[in-house]
């Protein structure tokens, strides 16, 4: 969206530290925050955080073109550009002119999070609203504060329904989301142990996942899973839409579909897995209640694609491996694991990974999965990490541990024997990916 730059004052009331005579004051503007990205004429946005300063570039997006900049640093004056806005917080201001976009354009706006589940939702949501809406989403899992401004600045001016992921490490992060996305819609796709480390208590991150209802519109709706940690904890006197996973009847899973009945309706999703079916009765409800018939549904969950590292198949040489590493947690991980073994024959192999953000009770997590294998016989067991050792050590089935993902790619080049179907899961920081890389590479890299 371009801006005037009076729109920009009066939106964020900063101030103007030089505007040059020539300046011509019908002139409209994109915001940019990255100079390699920036076009001619936009205006630059620096972001500061922990870790980088983009007003360390100023410069260089002047050179690159931009009309002028905004400055948290009043001495930051460079007059080749045509003007300069001061603003207290460039995050804050970003934020703002985002939340400007979002009421000037007026899309019904879907916010989502969930400890599981909320990108697949956010996915499923898409398929299923573009069927009968100009429909726009979080790109990836871009659902931080910045992953929302650029959502909002991305929105064409004819969106209909724009669904914003929300992501969060700490108490008051959704809430900020909330407050400039101002949601007509709000749902949660679980409550699990994902950020325990950091919040201490499942209570606490259900308190801060019920943190989309702060600023959801009193006449919109709130859709979630039908559970106490949400029950307990959700602030909102709107109207509340609870799902029930096992009201889905004759549930069917195979390698490359999962179907379900529900409300007397079939639907299918090109996926397997029974926790899949959860995020798809979240999605219809939210369709129902927007209007959108069975058939426009059905034919939304049949088109939906995960996004990579999601049951992403690829086959080498023979071996076919399921990379699920997107993301682990325990729910997660033990969902993922329940589905691959009930779906492929023998022979299979599991590669497990390390799971982050666990807190203290990290260690006793890992032991659980082991555990819970104990229940499988015949399967063969690769984990890499200092925590994923603890799941081989606490199970039967035979194990190998590895340090790093170039060791266990050899070991399995040497050998894993041909037609073995191979399951990857761990937290994304293992970067599990590089497993499949060095392996169709012989072992090179």
């Amino acid at each position: 969206m371009r801006f005037s730059l009076d729109e920009i004052i009066n939106c964020l009331d900063c101030e103007v530290l030089y505007k040059q005579e020539s300046y011509n004051s019908n002139e409209l503007f994109n915001i940019s925050t990255d100079t390699r990205k920036l076009q001619k004429g936009d205006i630059y946005l620096p972001l500061r955080g922990e870790n980088f300063d983009g007003h360390n570039f100023i410069d260089k997006a002047l050179e690159a073109g931009a009309s002028g900049y905004f400055t948290q640093d009043k001495y930051k004056i460079n007059k080749n550009a045509k003007f300069i806005l001061y603003v207290k917080n460039s995050l804050v201001a970003y934020l703002k002119l985002a939340n400007f976009i979002r009421n000037k354009i007026n899309p019904y706006v879907i916010a989502i999070t969930g400890s599981c589940g909320k990108t697949t939702t956010k996915e499923m949501l898409f398929s299923v609203f573009s069927t009968q809406f100009k429909t726009h989403k979080t790109a990836l899992n871009h659902n931080n504060e910045i992953g929302l401004c650029e959502t909002m600045f991305n929105m064409s001016d004819d969106c209909e329904v724009a669904i914003v992921e929300m992501g969060m490490r700490n108490l008051g992060e959704i809430e900020l989301l909330s407050n400039y996305s101002n949601p007509d819609m709000g749902i949660i796709s679980s409550v699990g142990s994902a950020h325990v480390e950091r919040l201490g208590t499942l209570k606490n991150i259900a308190i801060a996942k019920c943190e989309i209802a702060t600023n959801l519109k009193k006449e919109g709706v709130f859709i979630g899973v039908d559970c106490p940690q949400i029950k307990e904890n959700l602030k909102y006197d709107g109207k509340k839409i609870f799902i029930n996973p096992s009201e889905a009847k004759n549930i069917q899973i195979s390698a490359d579909y999962t179907k379900f009945n529900y409300n007397d309706v079939e639907y299918e999703i090109t996926q397997p897995g029974e926790y899949n079916v959860s995020n798809a009765l979240l999605v219809i409800q939210a369709a129902l209640y927007k209007g959108i018939g069975t058939e426009n549904i059905k034919k939304g969950l049949l088109n939906y694609k995960p996004i990579e590292k999601r049951w992403e198949k690829t086959v080498y040489k023979n071996l076919t491996f399921i990379n699920d590493s997107y993301n682990a947690n325990p729910e997660s991980m033990n969902a993922v694991l329940k589905t691959f073994l009930s779906i492929y024959s023998k022979p299979i192999v599991l590669v497990l990974g390390d799971m982050g953000e666990l807190g203290k009770d990290e260690i006793a997590y890992h032991k659980q999965v082991g555990e819970f294998l104990s229940n499988y016989s015949d399967i063969k067991l690769l984990t890499v990490g200092t925590l994923a050792r603890h799941i081989a050590r606490n199970t039967t089935l035979e194990s190998v541990e590895f340090e790093n993902n170039k060791q266990c790619a050899k070991y399995i080049l040497e050998n894993i024997k041909e037609n073995t179907t191979i399951l990857l899961k761990a937290s994304r920081a293992m970067k599990f990916e590089q497993i499949i890389e060095i392996i169709q590479q012989g072992g090179l890299l």
